[in-house]
């Protein structure tokens, strides 16, 4: 966790160490790996109530990235979706003001007659965040999982990667706008689930500072955190409620 201090007192928050950020690649091998001996505790976690629930990929991630979260959210009782928007590339993916991922959660409220409990990885907890200030009669509730959200984006190791791949700047009047709207309170029930030890994001940014909103703090990579036994069990305990705050 880098900090360091500016001219005014305060502390400015900055992008992980290098170690970290070259420790990403062996560490998400580790998370996946570790799969095979969590059976117990995943096992545990509380049934569902058949809500429906979906799961936004990060950063060129796409609903394949997913697939085992999805998998075990199913299996646990929850009626689980893809965002099916393909892969995320900002704006490219859910239109400049969010229309289409709007749109896709306004037919799955539809479908189902409830309101959307939307779980978003990295950048797409940063969505999430967006469409349920932009929708909250939609929302149940909103997850993110390293995402974020909260601070700079020059406080992350991907920050050139999202301007490449998504054709927006973070300097630019509409990014600075849908940010700080997004860092705003939540009209929904709120969870930021966030390491310390992500080497590609700043874990201090991936937590909200209101009350507002439950932090959970989890031991992982950044690469393979959607997969890591203690983010789905982290999941299926502020899904069923016995989350502590």
């Amino acid at each position: 966790m880098t900090m360091t201090g500016t001219a005014d007192g305060t502390m400015a928050i900055r992008a992980p160490s290098k170690l970290l950020w070259a420790a990403e690649v062996p560490r998400g091998a580790f998370g996946l790996a570790s799969l095979l001996w969590a059976g117990a505790k995943l096992t545990a976690g509380a049934k569902g109530d058949g809500r429906p629930i979906l799961i936004l990929p990060g950063l060129v991630n796409s609903d394949r990235s997913n697939f085992l979260m999805r998998r075990y959210l199913k299996w646990l009782g929850y009626h689980v979706e893809g965002w099916g928007l393909g892969r995320n590339l900002g704006t490219k993916a859910i239109g400049s003001n969010g229309e289409k991922l709007l749109e896709r959660i306004g037919a799955l409220h539809a479908e189902t007659g409830q309101p959307v409990t939307l779980i978003g990885i990295s950048l797409g907890g940063i969505m999430a965040r967006f469409a349920a200030h932009r929708a909250p009669h939609l929302v149940r509730e909103v997850i993110t999982i390293s995402s974020p959200f909260a601070g700079s984006p020059r406080a992350t190791n991907v920050w050139r990667a999202f301007e490449f791949l998504t054709g927006d700047r973070i300097d630019s009047d509409h990014v600075r706008a849908q940010a700080a709207e997004i860092a705003m309170p939540l009209p929904v029930k709120a969870t930021a689930i966030w390491s310390r030890s992500d080497g590609l994001v700043n874990g201090l940014i991936c937590r909200a500072n209101d009350p507002g909103c439950r932090n959970i703090e989890i031991r992982s990579s950044h690469l393979g955190v959607q997969v890591r036994p203690e983010t789905l069990r982290a999941l299926a305990d502020v899904l069923s409620g016995s989350a502590a705050r």
